[in-house]
């Protein structure tokens, strides 16, 4: 009998967005083909203590979401033999369990941004997604339009600027409302899930607007507001990457964008067109954004990348990069998959075997100045 895949599913985190991971963690966990894969659960919690599980106890209820049972013991993440890692308790017991890579359901900041990966370097283990740099590059959303920018990728005009700047008076929001038109939208650069965003709709909202931003954040950016579609194109590395069909989302009038609560907490915050409603032309233009920006940031694994599609003009404008996309039972990457003929437990396979191979491929690369 053939060895199983040792996968820890690694949720939970610091972030603003870390109840957004307990329900992504547990539709992974259900979807893993359990005949190729032994499920390892380890969480990191909001204190960022790494706790292991026992699988039976995190799934026996069939919540929609995983929790992080406090008794279960901390662990420490490990280096171990044959380019393997480990999962060490750290109460001194010997218990220790070695995997064969880690499967990070993790969003946001300390998640997503390079920090995590950075670790999982630093043990040698492999793990599913893009590494240290698209990771960082793809949470900052600043950063990500200055690369597409550089690439060709249409930019709605925004500025992005620090906490330290703007309390120092080096921002002057005249300055931002004689360059933009209202709306405009504030975002922390480095927060997912919309958490911290605002469409400001009078001059007089913005300093709100822009204190809320910074509880998230040391960098925000103000956008110019698009009259605009929201259209989504999921990204799966290979050679060459799988480029899905196009969806489109559409927010409910009461939500006026797809804001936190539209995406998690009402049901019915949004419908989705999957496929978008556009036409064969404008859907190969998008789906080969999509790749542009996939390979401008250097992305590996999986990416799903957003874009305005400005209702006037017909122009894609990205909207930013998702190198560590939701993968609740409504996210939109494994649906866009899922449309385009690549099944969720199929997905999640492929995406550990892109795990694996990449650590094999790094694994032959040579550390020291040769002989």
């Amino acid at each position: 009998m053939t060895e199983k895949t040792r996968v820890a599913v690694l949720y939970g985190g610091r972030s603003g967005e870390h109840e957004v991971s307990l329900r992504s963690a547990a539709s992974v966990i259900r979807h893993l083909d359990r005949d190729r894969f032994e499920v390892i659960p380890v969480s990191i919690d909001k204190a960022g203590r790494w706790q292991r599980h026992d699988l039976r106890r995190i799934t026996q209820t069939g919540d929609e979401s995983l929790a992080i049972p406090p008794e279960s013991p901390e662990v420490r993440l490990a280096a171990a033999a044959d380019g393997r890692a480990a999962v060490a308790s750290l109460a001194g017991a010997p218990e220790r369990a070695e995997i064969d890579v880690v499967f990070p359901v993790l969003h946001g900041p300390l998640c997503e941004d390079g920090t995590l990966q950075g670790l999982l370097e630093l043990t040698e283990t492999a793990y599913v997604g893009s590494g240290v740099l698209a990771s960082a590059v793809g949470m900052d959303k600043d950063v990500t339009k200055r690369l597409a920018g550089l690439a060709g990728i249409p930019i709605a005009p925004y500025r992005a600027f620090t906490r330290s700047a703007y309390e120092r008076g080096a921002v002057s929001l005249d300055d931002i409302a004689r360059a933009m038109t209202l709306p405009v939208f504030v975002k922390p650069c480095n927060m997912g899930s919309s958490v911290g965003i605002h469409k400001v709709k009078a001059w007089a909202d913005l300093p709100a607007a822009l204190a809320d931003a910074f509880r998230y954040d040391v960098k925000v950016l103000v956008e110019q507001g698009i009259d605009a579609r929201e259209v989504e194109v999921a990204v799966l590395d290979g050679a060459p990457p799988f480029v899905s069909v196009a969806s489109e989302l559409n927010p409910q009038a009461h939500h006026d964008f797809y804001s936190y609560a539209a995406k998690y907490l009402d049901p019915e915050g949004a419908s989705v067109d999957l496929p978008a409603r556009i036409g064969p032309e404008q859907m190969e233009r998008v789906r080969a954004l999509a790749l542009l920006a996939f390979e401008a940031l250097e992305c590996s694994g999986m990416a799903r990348i957003d874009f305005f599609l400005d209702r006037q003009s017909g122009e894609f404008y990205l909207n930013e990069v998702n190198t560590l996309p939701g993968f609740t039972s409504i996210s939109m990457y494994p649906k866009m998959m899922e449309a385009s003929g690549i099944p969720y437990p199929e997905l999640l396979t492929r995406l550990i075997d892109l795990a694996l191979e990449r650590h094999r491929t790094r694994r032959r690369l040579k550390r020291e100045l040769a002989d």
